[in-house]
């Protein structure tokens, strides 16, 4: 067994620290939850089933699975299941069924808006099944509760390495396929859910399922990328490709947004960088647009000339050179040390047309104060035809634009982070009217009917599979889309 991801403690620790709060019943009408202590004094409810691992309320348990990233909503649960096996999984599942409870998964709790939480129900803490299986010449094997960290770097000890990176890469593996993975290398290879072979799926009637494009499909489609309403995600096979040593940057600025995109536009098209992003930069003046792209190789250096040819003069460029994992590792020690401080980040995530890109950027850029940011705005383009998954909405025409406005309200005050929430609701309605897709790990705050138009002509697809998959609503609350 792999170390569970928290410091000092494996699966055995946490059995060991919460041996004395383990929950042994459940009294529907009165207590809730019932631990050994309490039926020790008499209490009685219905057994828990065995388990591997263990059901505990201690506060800190129930503490840590009412956070997230975001800081911004905190459902506190009434459990929280360490699982020892998949099977606690799968019993805690139909025991939430047969008792009105609600389950969701948890990984890193990298979430913004309490989408991996559950009010009163049970929250699931993958980091106990973090186990790689296996890492071959074209897939490896491993556990929802992996961190990409130990993939790429298990991966590229055999020379290989999953084709896309999320920017940070100290996420589960089971948390980004729930909802999509995008990075810069989706201009190749599109989301993490696209490089996805086949899945072990718990549904929301606790059955355990293989699934994949030749076995069970539909569980398999709607799974990936389906934002946890079909099926907990408990061990997935992933593609892999040969690794390159080498990471080569080039950061070129621009003055003018058109000219940004147009660079952008044209090294999409002929693929001439293995990773391609940008960022929106407050100056002085206003704004500065960062495209980033960047060479992977092995052995001779690219051609600096050639890379950059035909793109439109930038303003200042940098070149710079690192190892491949040192890439792709980058930020992690900052959001390491972000992350304590607990600072609110109302994010906005959308997938826009390319058509309405320029327009729809500029315009938002004219009324948004590098006050209400904090941290970074990206803005890059990715094929259309390289993202596969049905139930991970994106706009029509060849090319959609990812705008991530990933705000930081430092120090904390409520009254911004409701203002900014207020933002994001209207940022998202101006962009829907001009075709444009939310990235589903954002705080938007989306109403019941907003759900329909958001997956389109999916929808319904998107209800059958709900009522198969998970016909007593017990799954992943959070995301308020079928309540």
């Amino acid at each position: 067994m792999r170390d569970s991801g928290l410091p000092g403690l494996n699966r055995r620790g946490f059995l060991a620290v919460g041996a004395a709060v383990a929950v042994v019943a459940f009294d529907p009408l009165g207590l809730g939850w019932i631990t050994q202590a309490q039926a020790d004094a008499g209490a009685t409810g219905l057994a828990v089933p065995p388990l591997d691992g263990e059901l505990v309320t201690d506060d800190a348990a129930l503490t840590e699975a009412a956070d997230d990233y975001g800081q911004i909503t905190h459902d506190r649960p009434r459990a929280v299941l360490r699982p020892g096996s998949v099977r606690d999984i799968q019993k805690i599942i139909r025991f939430a069924c047969a008792n009105g409870l609600t389950v969701a998964m948890r990984g890193q709790g990298h979430s913004v808006f309490g989408q991996a939480q559950a009010k009163a129900g049970v929250v699931i803490d993958s980091r106990t099944l973090a186990q790689i299986h296996s890492v071959g010449t074209d897939r490896a094997v491993v556990d929802a509760g992996v961190q990409w960290t130990d993939l790429f770097q298990a991966a590229i000890a055999a020379g290989r390495t999953p084709p896309v990176a999320t920017d940070y890469i100290g996420l589960s593996v089971g948390g980004t396929l729930s909802v999509g993975g995008v990075g810069g290398a989706s201009s190749h290879h599109g989301l993490q859910v696209d490089n996805v072979l086949a899945l072990e799926v718990v549904t929301g009637t606790g059955e355990l399922v293989r699934c994949s494009r030749t076995q069970n499909r539909e569980l398999f489609d709607v799974v990936l990328g389906g934002l946890g309403q079909y099926g907990v995600i408990v061990r997935a096979t992933v593609k892999l490709i040969p690794a390159q040593t080498t990471a080569r940057m080039y950061r070129l600025t621009y003055a003018s947004l058109t000219d940004f995109t147009t660079a952008q536009r044209t090294a999409l098209r002929d693929g001439r960088f293995s990773y391609l992003e940008g960022q929106v930069v407050p100056t002085d003046t206003g704004w500065a647009y960062v495209l980033e792209g960047v060479a992977y190789f092995t052995g001779q250096a690219p051609d600096d000339a050639a890379i950059q040819r035909g793109l439109p003069t930038p303003t200042a460029t940098e070149i710079a050179e690192m190892p491949y994992f040192a890439w792709l590792d980058r930020i992690t020690a900052l959001v390491d040390q972000l992350r304590p401080l607990k600072f609110p980040n109302p994010w906005l995530n959308l997938f826009l047309p390319d058509a309405a890109t320029d327009r729809y950027v500029a315009d938002l850029l004219a009324n948004l104060s590098p006050a209400d940011v904090g941290g970074p705005i990206l803005l890059y383009p990715v094929p259309r035809a390289r993202l596969t998954r049905p139930l991970v909405p994106v706009p029509d025409g060849e090319v959609v634009y990812l705008l991530s406005i990933l705000r930081v309200v430092a120090p904390p005050n409520p009254d911004t982070v409701t203002r900014l929430i207020g933002d994001n609701r209207t940022a998202y309605l101006n962009a829907r009217a001009v075709g444009a897709k939310q990235y589903a790990i954002g705080a938007i705050p989306m109403l019941p009917t907003d759900w329909p138009v958001h997956y389109g002509a999916q929808y319904p697809r998107a209800r059958r599979a709900k009522s198969t998959f998970d016909p007593h609503g017990v799954l992943t609350p959070g995301q308020g889309i079928f309540s």
